[in-house]
């Protein structure tokens, strides 16, 4: 495959699946996979990770398991992109990630938006001095609600104590 048509493989598979590329292409799937591949790795050793200022940390649940991807995304004002993508969702995947992104690029990265898992916060506070941890909005959703549930449930007790009716939705 000459550079040029493995680019314009790789760019089709980005917009097909990969067996629809071989197939309207005229090729196999074997070369479309080389391609994409061949792009990845390109993409790897020429990309710029010095002028990073905000990432995002989370993590995604694939299969029937619990099996989870650890992920870093770049979220700055004109840079949105995957940065890492690491097997489990484990101390030492983030860790690895601040290994791979370097000690000097960590200390630029002034805002992170993570969840709230007690082991990454652990990682971020140390790895990222100098960034601003912002927990993302679905957890601390979910914590608001927690909250105005336990208060709603202890009022409710402390009235049918007192005697009063519960209060029902109709």
């Amino acid at each position: 495959i000459t550079k040029t048509y493995g680019q314009f493989l790789a760019h089709w598979a980005k917009k097909l699946s990969w067996q629809e590329v071989a197939q309207s292409f005229k090729t196999s799937w074997h070369n479309v996979y080389t391609a994409v591949k061949e792009m990845v790795e390109y993409g790897l050793e020429h990309r710029d990770l010095s002028q990073i200022e905000a990432i995002g940390v989370d993590e995604v649940h694939y299969g029937k398991k619990l099996n989870y991807l650890t992920m870093v995304y770049q979220l700055d004002q004109n840079e949105k992109r995957l940065l890492f993508v690491e097997r489990n969702r484990r101390v030492k995947s983030l860790l690895k990630c601040f290994r791979e992104l370097g000690r000097e690029n960590c200390l630029n990265i002034k805002y992170v938006c993570s969840d709230m898992w007690k082991p990454y916060l652990k990682v971020i506070k140390k790895k990222l001095p100098n960034a601003l941890n912002i927990l993302d909005r679905f957890h601390i959703v979910k914590k608001l609600n927690e909250a105005v549930n336990a208060v709603r449930i202890e009022e409710n007790q402390r009235l049918n104590k007192e005697g009063y009716e519960p209060i029902l939705d109709k």
